[in-house]
């Protein structure tokens, strides 16, 4: 049963561009596996097409999409039904992987929330466009869960240690901010999408550069470097000196942002990201599906903070281990063996 009387992905053909619009407007267009098996039918379809010669992504409402359906899943995990994570999943991935393969443009036109899910099914393609009003944002740790739909493979490329900052405090960028940091292609104000969509009907990807604006400084800019000074490390315990030793209230309030996170998830997203940077694709994504077994399945963090921060609303998870002192690093070293 879908929330409309429309499917949850409606897929057409417009002059020489096959078009997306992800159409759960009310949930801010969260993936379920409805939605990433329509986005399956397109990349089959399209992409032996000559006669399409891109791909125009949307959100339906007021989001483009805020990630995965993770209360779903959390739902599955305390049914004890591994066989439909695994399938949300392992669907969802490959979705990814074949976005990063599709060998068209494939044109992400973000307006509003784009989060976890929604990054992976625009970042793999290009170009990825954005407004003044877009914003993107990786906030797994808040909800237990890591980086994945291939961004273990997207985030140590961003520079210096962005990609890490990022994926640990799940800071929040605007338009402009996520062309600074590289998870964004072109900046287009809001107001000119209409038409900029409009003129890609014709096929022609280059008309972007005609809509396109320099984007203004990014607002993370003057905290450019203490963030590579201080996420450019390969334990928490060390990033969390180097925040301390700051003394800045920026870096005050990263420390209080990680204090609150699953100290678990933390230290496995940190890991992820250390092997990530020198993996394919491919084999990120292999390594984030071993993931979910363990930390979606077994530990018990996931299931509470999609409790805190999505069912109950109480903002009060109880995690275990409760800080990230306490967290043994053999223990995040069995979570990767699935």
């Amino acid at each position: 049963m879908t929330e409309t009387a429309e499917p949850t992905i409606l897929m057409r053909r417009e002059g020489a561009a096959g078009t997306l619009l992800m159409n759960r407007p009310k949930t801010l267009n969260a993936l379920d596996l409805e939605m990433i098996r329509g986005f399956q039918v397109a990349l089959d379809a399209w992409t032996g097409d000559p006669e399409v010669k891109l791909v125009v992504l949307e959100g339906a409402g007021r989001a483009f999409c805020a990630g995965g359906d993770v209360r779903r899943v959390r739902e599955q995990a305390i049914a004890g039904d591994a066989a439909a994570i695994e399938a949300f999943f392992a669907e969802e991935y490959a979705v990814n992987r074949g976005i990063a393969r599709f060998g068209k443009p494939w044109v992400s036109l973000i307006d509003g929330v784009c989060m976890g899910g929604g990054i992976g099914v625009s970042v793999h393609g290009r170009p990825v466009v954005v407004t003044e009003t877009a914003m993107l944002a990786m906030p797994e740790t808040a909800i237990a869960l890591f980086p994945d739909v291939g961004t273990s493979h997207i985030l140590p490329q961003l520079p210096g240690a962005i990609g890490t900052w990022l994926a640990l405090t799940g800071a929040r960028l605007r338009g402009a901010d996520a062309v600074t940091a590289g998870l964004a292609s072109h900046f287009v104000p809001k107001e000119r999408l209409p038409a900029l969509r409009e003129a890609l009907l014709g096929g022609d990807v280059g008309v972007i550069d005609r809509f396109a604006e320099a984007p203004p400084e990014a607002s993370f800019a003057p905290h450019r470097a203490a963030i590579d000074r201080c996420f450019d490390r390969d334990t928490m315990p060390a990033i969390l000196s180097a925040l301390a030793a700051e003394r800045t209230d920026w870096a005050a309030e990263q420390l209080k942002i990680l204090r609150r996170m699953s100290p678990t998830s933390l230290c496995v997203s940190l890991e992820l990201l250390r092997r990530g940077a020198g993996a394919s694709l491919d084999e990120c994504l292999s390594m984030e599906l071993a993931l979910t077994r363990s930390v979606v399945n077994l530990h018990p963090d996931f299931r509470e903070g999609v409790r805190s921060v999505l069912v109950d609303k109480d903002g009060t998870p109880h995690w275990s281990p409760s800080t990230i002192e306490e967290v043994d690093p053999a223990v995040i070293a069995r979570l990767f063996e699935g």
